[in-house]
């Protein structure tokens, strides 16, 4: 009466990380999420190393995350791969304020996000 195994969320020949909980809001990560999509994982590491963006540093360990899962999850070769998905989603928003003139309350909020990168092995058409 053993439990069934839990189906792949991804293909064979694909690997994917998640990163949660990080500290900007989901507009602004999915710029960083664009630079790198449909890329080789080897220049989206280049694009994501000389980014000006405060994320991109959190955005690299992600996609090194999922090349590692790659390689030593599923056995996929690290010269193959491409960034095939990567997306973006809601967290949670903390809810923080500040007085502002007669007695009214300014709303600040600060938005968490996370990602979901998705890396596939392509063969090469020679």
């Amino acid at each position: 009466m053993a439990k069934e195994k839990n189906p792949r969320r991804c293909a064979e020949n694909e690997a994917m990380a998640v990163a949660r909980m990080l500290r900007v809001s989901p507009q602004k990560l999915n710029l960083v999420a664009e630079q790198i999509r449909g890329k080789p994982v080897a220049a989206a590491l280049a694009d994501l190393t000389f980014s000006n963006k405060r994320i991109a540093g959190d955005v690299k360990k992600a996609l090194q995350s999922a090349i590692a899962n790659a390689e030593n999850n599923h056995g996929l070769d690290v010269d193959a791969l491409v960034v095939a998905e990567a997306w973006v989603g809601k967290n949670i928003t903390l809810k923080r304020g500040r007085p502002r003139a007669r007695g009214r309350f300014g709303k600040i909020l600060k938005p968490f996000s996370q990602l979901t990168i998705k890396v596939r092995e392509v063969e090469e058409a020679a």
